[in-house]
């Protein structure tokens, strides 16, 4: 793909990424580095942060890592104390997430509260620690955080994921009014099937028996990491500084397609015996 964005883009700029060790904020990561921001990502898992700052670094960029589960408010502050150590951040990309498919009547209270931890809460603490410390350093920033159209769509079988990312949507335009004239920026986007390693076996079962998920959008393809990761950088740069509380969905029109649910009409057939066969199969992964 032919570069878009003038060399330098985000030079100056330090941007913490959730999430940042694997998957698509891996991938936003990389590609703020490459456009000369200093990168810092967090995640639970150690090893896998430490090799993803190491390809980074390998590359010429800059890059830390802080191990930190985002469920948990202190670490969350003992994690912005160490980050500001050695300068403020400028920007936050809440990317962290966590989500499955399953029969909503058959959720346990820790399952739902699984989901909304980590996606909500987690997405709350780390806005609330970058904005603290903003407005008492009367500095500015931006708070970029991953949804999805099932926020204002609904999501059926995902009922969870949808609470949270409808309660982050609302965080977000709620604080972009309250936070805007301090200069800080709240914004969305709202993926569409974007493959990660991981999460589209919890999320797209039995791919040999459905419908190809390229049917389910308009432009008959799935998302490259390099196009959502081009968007975001985007919004990240300051030629973006106009656009506040707004969310931005990437998805090849597949949210106005049969409202992107996730092959839900396949799931509504499936037994219990299927279900129950489905959910030993993660559990052995």
């Amino acid at each position: 793909m032919t570069e878009i964005f003038a060399s330098g883009l985000l030079d100056g700029e330090k941007i913490l990424v959730t999430g940042g060790g694997s998957g698509l904020g891996r991938s936003f990561a990389e590609r703020f580095s490459e456009l000369g921001a200093e990168v810092v990502i967090c995640g639970r898992r150690t090893e896998v942060l430490s090799e993803a700052a190491e390809k980074i670094i390998a590359k010429g960029g800059r890059a830390s890592f802080h191990p930190c589960d985002v469920r948990d408010a202190a670490q969350v502050e003992a994690m912005f104390d160490a980050i500001w150590t050695t300068g403020p951040l400028t920007g936050l990309l809440n990317n962290a997430a966590g989500n499955f498919i399953a029969r909503t009547e058959t959720l346990s209270t820790r399952a739902f509260h699984s989901v909304l931890n980590i996606v909500l809460h987690g997405s709350a603490y780390c806005s609330l620690a970058a904005g603290r410390r903003w407005i008492e350093g009367s500095r500015k920033g931006t708070i970029l955080s991953i949804v999805s159209s099932s926020a204002w769509q609904g999501r059926p079988f995902m009922v969870p994921s949808a609470t949270a990312k409808a309660g982050v949507l609302a965080m977000t335009r709620s604080l972009a009014i309250e936070w805007g004239p301090k200069g800080i920026r709240t914004l969305a986007v709202a993926p569409g099937l974007f493959p990660t390693e991981g999460a589209w076996d919890r999320l797209y079962p039995d791919q040999s028996q459905a419908e190809p998920q390229e049917m389910q959008v308009p432009l008959r393809r799935l998302g490259e990491h390099i196009e959502i990761a081009n968007l975001v950088a985007y919004l990240m740069s300051s030629f973006s500084n106009y656009i506040n509380g707004e969310c931005i969905s990437i998805d090849g029109g597949r949210s106005l397609q049969e409202g992107g649910a996730v092959g839900s009409k396949k799931l509504f057939e499936w037994s219990p015996d299927q279900w129950d066969s489905f959910k030993r199969g993660l559990t052995q992964k």
